[in-house]
């Protein structure tokens, strides 16, 4: 009897737009608090890169959009000269080995603290309603409504955060020096054939994924229980999408739908964000997201429930998949039997990998081999240290 050769649905190759990736394992976007100052720091590179695979999708972790954006200690932003060029040679690093890397970038909102902002004014949002303080072990602070009049510069900051983005990591190089960077990746006669001038430029992210989940500003927009506006962002569904919908169209128009996606959590309650009708809310965001034409949708899984001592999930992504025409990817707590399920039924196109891909840098070859995954030690998610609990991790010993 032949051996079962029949592939594993999480690594067969898939086309996201121009991106051609080689598997289905996407690195989910993971706050790690080692940006020093707000900055990216070098021990990032080796963090990154260690995950990076030829063809392999990789997210940032949430990056601030401006210094109104910051909630967390040590999370990096892309607003400063410093901090664009900080992030370069870690995108370099990962475009070296082949990876496809996009940055998220990120509102907080009223998930902050007078500490983390601008001469310790209060953190803004859509509504003066804070966020319990506690919370999450936050000291959050009471918010203030954004003018009308002010949101188009919260819109401004993620068009030039996108922009910054895609500059994080261009600079000229010579013929030779991108001979050897691509090459240990690429057939070397096939960059040679693509060379067709002394000068090249390394590109910056592939695109950004912008953060619409979790609470966080454009989350508070959108969920009926956070937004008590009466202007033309508040009220009726059309109008508490508004704001996250003119973000996307600024961002697309400032570097192309091609290299756009987005991060939604339309089931979550996630620092007391929550909606009266999320199948509503996220079916809406899908159509309307279509029209923008953006390149994926990015969404968490409903939570799970325990109903007469079994776990169950309530709601399910499938209209939201369903309804979108770009690449969909699913995300919370998934493994590899369930990812495979997702894919092999069409349920996503893609999925998110998050605490797994932390502990793992090898995730997608532990996923091929079978192979045991180590576990994660969620006492060093959000410590400051470049090395335990970020880049100590071990690597499967397996023969080259």
């Amino acid at each position: 009897m032949a051996a079962n050769t029949s592939p594993i649905p999480l690594l067969t190759p898939y086309k996201m737009g121009k991106f051609n990736l080689s598997h289905r394992v996407v690195m989910a976007p993971l706050t790690r608090n080692r940006s020093y100052g707000n900055i990216p720091q070098p021990h990032a590179i080796l963090y990154y890169s260690q995950r990076a695979t030829n063809g392999g999708f990789l997210i940032t972790e949430a990056t601030g959009v401006s210094d109104t954006a910051q909630g967390y200690p040590e999370t990096p932003g892309i607003w400063s000269e410093e901090q664009v060029k900080a992030w370069k040679p870690i995108v370099d690093a990962v475009h070296e080995k082949g990876g496809i890397f996009f940055c998220q970038i990120w509102h907080v909102g009223r998930v902050s603290s007078y500490g983390f902002q601008p001469n310790g004014e209060a953190p803004i949002s859509c509504t003066g309603k804070g966020v319990t303080p506690g919370l999450d072990g936050g000291d959050w602070s009471p918010p203030r409504p954004l003018k009308t009049d002010e949101i188009p510069h919260i819109v401004n900051d993620f068009r030039l955060a996108a922009r910054n983005a895609i500059e994080a990591g261009k600079g000229k190089t010579n013929r030779g020096i991108l001979y050897h960077l691509i090459a240990p990746i690429t057939r070397r006669r096939q960059v040679l054939m693509l060379m067709k001038a002394d000068i090249f430029y390394l590109t910056g992210f592939d695109g950004v994924e912008i953060h619409g989940a979790n609470g966080y500003l454009l989350d508070q927009f959108m969920k009926d229980q956070v937004n008590d506006r009466t202007d033309k962002y508040g009220g009726s569904l059309e109008n508490r999408c508004r704001f996250p919908l003119e973000i996307v169209e600024a961002v697309v128009n400032e570097i192309g739908a091609d290299r756009v996606g987005m991060r939604l959590s339309p089931y979550a309650n996630y620092m007391e964000a929550g909606d009266s009708n999320p199948k509503a809310l996220g079916l809406y965001m899908a159509n309307a997201l279509n029209k923008i034409g953006i390149v994926y949708l990015h969404v968490i899984e409903p939570r799970m429930i325990k109903l007469n001592d079994k776990y169950e999930t309530p709601h399910s992504l499938l209209p939201m998949k369903n309804a979108f025409k770009g690449t969909f990817i699913a995300a919370g707590g998934y493994r590899r039997d369930d990812g495979d399920k997702a894919v092999a039924e069409n349920y996503a196109d893609l999925v998110a990998f998050g605490r797994l891909f932390l502990a793992n840098p090898d995730l997608p070859k532990r996923f091929e081999l079978n192979a045991p995954i180590n576990r994660y030690n969620r006492n060093t998610f959000y410590i400051p240290d470049p090395v335990i609990g970020y880049t100590d991790y071990p690597f499967l010993d397996v023969p080259a």
